[in-house]
């Protein structure tokens, strides 16, 4: 294989000749693996070949031993281990090293990937100790390029989340901080090297962390980065604010005495930087601190609260720059860009985003400024301004108490709902969206009588402005329909949404088939229906009726669209709307309940159809399945009718691991069969419990499926009741083997939550498992396991990582099992002290809702049952032995009577008194 015409063909123009060579390369890495990296690696490190080459061949080399795909990464890596010659690697890592020399540095850059890829298989292993001490060496003593391709690999490596790379990285960490250290200096002439060294350092931050304890050593870091923020390379710059940005999200607690002598000003005048990427990196710096602040007084109320005295700094930077940095941020928002695309983050932007987090940070210390700069500039003439005063307003809706928002909000709804005709559509679409925020967070201001009509009115006129406008008027109905929808009443009256409902249906069935219409203003117009057919009062039951026929006939016309394809963009488009039109179907079954099964025939026809002409991979499916799931819940045991025919897509769901999210569906899916159709399901129940089982076992599968794999064996327990005996020792064995995994101070918050959740679904399975064998009068089976599931009830109750989900579970579990064992057979394991302790904790609890206390009140009941009977029993036996005392001392005195008579002749029952009692 000519190496040099292969590579310059994967950048050929002709998408023939590309793929041609693509495949060729992938073939040769797969059957000559170590030729294949030699040979790549002879290319890159050709002084001579084209640059184009070389840097195709450095990016070959690194797809060849690094993926994203976690399996295949493995595979990757334990190939290179296994299957390459020892000398060959020499070999391939001394021409990764030497390409870093090129002068063209994008070779370099890429040689640098390929280095970094091989660092996270070897440095753990210690497979390449001499590589950290050779790139710092190359910083020290190169040139230019060869430093600048050097420091960028030391942030490539530096940049990696393999855990075990990062550890084996510590022991080079004075090393490579000195040497990004003196790259990024003021006195480092080339600004190129100085900036990739400013990226290290950026990346490096987290691992040297030792050297940031040192007093010394952090000051001169510090040092270097405040004097990169005034460097005239707008580059520098940034990545020292970027650097900044890092410190503080990682050393909070050593910032005050910078903060006070430096980093309050040099952040301030960042911000008004003409460059755009310095400008959101300096305000980026100041998200930072409000997230860090927000966290802290979070985490420390929750420790105070548990009575933990040593909490962590806070230094309330936030609140002292005030008064500095929010009039900054105002008048940045009014640096918008007309032209921006809707997903652009620009300096505006970023303003808004910083203005929000400070709001949630200082509440209502900003709204003083806020306000005068809102009165300032909301009828300005200049466009820029109006803009500028509504999104301000709309960015500190969160934060601030509600009690001082709620007049500022009355008195402001008129001014933005005219807004809403505002001749500029960047106007229009901020007070869209502000409105939208005021309905999410502020929706108690709202009167329904003296704003909402008006209101609600701008916001229909919206839906055929422009796509951007129609889509923030969306996203403000959505969040309208929750501040009056049933929640806000009492359900199955009228409620403020039901005049409007009829009027809402019609217009956002029109947009979603405007001309104009993109997938995203779609998909928008169909959640805002959901969020209304969820909302809506009962009386308008037969509106949501008549919706469903509409949807119905539309979901029957994207069958037909299906052999009218013929790009990826109109798949995309057919599936989103496939997909918006199932959920909406869903919400409009959940909301009929019963009064669906009319249609269910012609549901299930079409979602049937679809499901059978749907291509590989496809996301419509997900939806589909949550239609499926409400139909189920609605229709219970009439939609054992269909299984026959869906069961296979739940089968083929639940066995595929690689889409995760549909494999998680079918797991649920499962469960809501399950509990609507009962016993119908048993005949399924074999395919099911294998897959489910499987699934438990994967290592491809995400962990955090397995407690909702736990729960549905509950439900198909209780479903199939005493027929479930047949599974009842795996699942047994699976649930004690899951109830072993444990958390300690040292579990991460990730873990905890994973650790609860597991443990919820092993209080579900057993509680569903208990009730079924309890139905089937097969409750005997269980014996062995009780000593078990007692033992996992002690667990929980010991360990102050409770949640009330779990709590409430552990009562049913409790109450469950003395129901299921109403003689007393296993009276003895409810009489440790800590069983009645742990119902008191519970029933005890304010927090909890009535459902938990009265689960609770259940069990203690059943318990004291239970003990009573242990005292039956103990009062029974000690009655028993007493009496068989005496009747073993009646039969001993009169075989001593008897003996007494035929020695002498006499009858003596009173030798009984003083011979046999001291005895006894």
């Amino acid at each position: 294989m000519n190496v040099s015409e292969v590579l310059a063909n994967t950048l050929s123009p002709d998408a023939a000749v590309r793929d041609a060579a693509e495949k060729q390369l992938s073939t040769a890495s797969e059957t000559h693996f170590q030729d294949y990296l030699h040979m790549l690696s002879a290319e890159m490190a050709k002084a001579d070949a084209p640059q184009q080459i070389r840097i195709a061949a450095g990016l070959a080399l690194k797809n060849a031993v690094s993926v994203r795909d976690r399996t295949r990464l493995a595979e990757l890596q334990t190939k290179w281990l296994t299957t390459v010659d020892p000398a060959i690697k020499v070999q391939i890592k001394a021409n990764a090293l030497q390409t870093l020399q090129a002068e063209n540095v994008r070779a370099g850059t890429s040689a640098a990937q390929f280095i970094a890829a091989l660092a996270t298989i070897e440095l753990p292993r210690n497979e390449w100790p001499e590589l950290m001490p050779a790139l710092v060496r190359n910083v020290g003593e190169g040139s230019d390029s060869l430093k600048q391709s050097s420091l960028t690999t030391i942030g490539y490596i530096a940049e990696s989340e393999d855990a075990d790379l990062r550890e084996s990285l510590s022991q080079h960490s004075n090393a490579i901080l000195t040497a990004v250290v003196q790259g990024a200096r003021k006195e480092e002439t080339n600004n190129d090297v100085r900036h990739a060294a400013m990226v290290a350092l950026g990346d490096s931050l987290e691992f040297v962390r030792t050297n940031f304890e040192n007093d010394g050593e952090r000051n001169y870091i510090m040092q270097v980065i405040c004097e990169a923020t005034q460097s005239p390379d707008s580059r520098i710059q940034a990545a020292a604010f970027g650097c900044l940005n890092r410190i503080m999200s990682l050393y909070y607690d050593k910032m005050k005495f910078y903060m006070e002598k430096a980093l309050f000003g040099l952040t301030i005048v960042g911000m008004g930087r003409e460059e755009d990427e310095v400008a959101k990196l300096a305000i980026e710096f100041w998200c930072t601190v409000c997230e860090e602040e927000i966290n802290i007084a979070e985490e420390n109320e929750s420790m105070a609260a548990e009575g933990v005295t040593e909490l962590r700094p806070f230094f309330n930077f936030a609140g002292i720059a005030t008064r500095e940095v929010v009039p900054v941020l105002l008048e940045l928002l009014t640096k918008q860009d007309e032209d921006a695309a809707d997903d652009e983050y620009n300096t505006a932007r970023a303003a808004y985003q910083c203005l929000s987090l400070y709001a949630l940070c200082v509440g209502g210390m900003l709204i003083s400024d806020v306000l005068q700069f809102v009165e300032g500039n909301i009828r300005s003439e200049d466009w820029h301004k109006r803009d500028a005063a509504v999104s301000a307003f709309g960015a500190i809706m969160e934060g601030p108490e509600l009690k001082v928002l709620d007049p500022l909000v009355k008195q402001a709804l008129p001014v933005l709902i005219t807004m809403m005709d505002d001749q500029v559509l960047m106007v229009k679409d901020s007070a869209a969206y502000t409105l939208g925020k005021i309905c999410e967070q502020c929706g108690s201001a709202i009167d329904p009588q003296l704003h909402l009509p008006s209101l609600i009115q701008a916001l229909f006129s919206g839906l055929k402005d422009s796509p951007r406008m129609a889509s923030s008027c969306c996203w403000a109905l959505m969040n309208l329909a929750d501040r009056f929808g049933r929640d806000a009443t009492d359900i199955g009256e009228e409620n403020a949404l039901s005049k409007y409902f009829k009027d809402s249906v019609s217009a956002l069935l029109q947009t979603t088939e405007r001309a104009d219409a993109d997938n995203q203003l779609r998909t928008a117009s169909y959640e805002v229906l959901s969020s209304f057919v969820s909302n809506v009062g009962d009386d308008e039951m037969a509106s949501v009726a008549q919706l469903c026929n509409v949807i119905l006939e539309r979901l029957e016309k994207t069958i037909e669209l299906r052999s009218q394809i013929v790009s990826a963009d109109d798949r995309n488009t057919l599936e989103e709307m496939q997909t918006s039109l199932a959920v909406v179907m869903a919400t409009i079954t959940l909301r009929l309940d019963k009064e669906i099964k009319p249609q269910a025939d012609r549901i299930m026809q079409v979602l049937l159809h679809i499901l059978n002409n749907l291509p590989p991979n496809s996301s419509v499916p997900d939806a589909i399945f949550g239609t499926v799931g409400a139909l189920a819940n609605a229709l219970e045991e009439d939609f054992s009718k269909y299984m026959e025919a869906f069961v296979p897509f739940i089968y083929a769901a639940l066995a595929n691991q690689e889409e995760q999210q549909l494999c998680h569906m079918a797991i649920g899916l499962t469960s809501d069969i399950a509990r609507s159709i009962g016993e119908n399901i048993a005949p399924f129940c074999d395919h099911f419990m294998n897959h489910l089982l499987n699934n438990l076992q994967s290592n491809t599968l995400s962990q955090q499926f397995k407690p909702a794999i736990l729960q549905c064996f509950g439900d198909i327990a209780q479903a199939i009741c005493g027929h479930f005996e047949k599974y009842l020792d795996v699942v047994m064995g699976v649930l004690q083997q899951a109830s072993g995994i444990s958390v300690n101070s040292e579990t991460n918050y990730e873990m905890l939550e994973y650790v609860i959740a597991l443990r919820e679904g092993i209080m579900d399975a057993y509680g569903g498992i208990i009730i079924a064998m309890r139905s089937g009068n097969k409750a005997n089976v269980l014996a062995p396991h009780i000593q078990h599931i007692f033992g996992f009830l002690s667990v929980i109750n010991s360990d102050h990582n409770k949640t009330e989900p779990l709590m409430r579970s552990a009562m049913g579990v409790m109450g469950d099992l003395a129901d299921a064992f109403p003689n007393g057979d296993i009276a003895q394991y409810f009489r440790a002290d800590w069983i009645m302790s742990m119902i008191r904790e519970v029933r005890s609890n304010r927090e909890y809702s009535g459902r938990t206390i009265d689960t609770a009140r259940w069990a203690r009941e059943l318990v004291k049952r239970q003990q009573a009977r242990c005292l039956d029993w103990e009062r029974r036996n000690k009655n028993f032995l007493e009496g068989a005392l005496a009747d073993v001392e009646c039969l001993l005195c009169g075989f001593y009577f008897l003996v007494l008579y035929r020695l002498v002749g006499v009858w003596l029952p009173s030798a009984c008194v003083f011979f046999w009692y001291p005895l006894l």
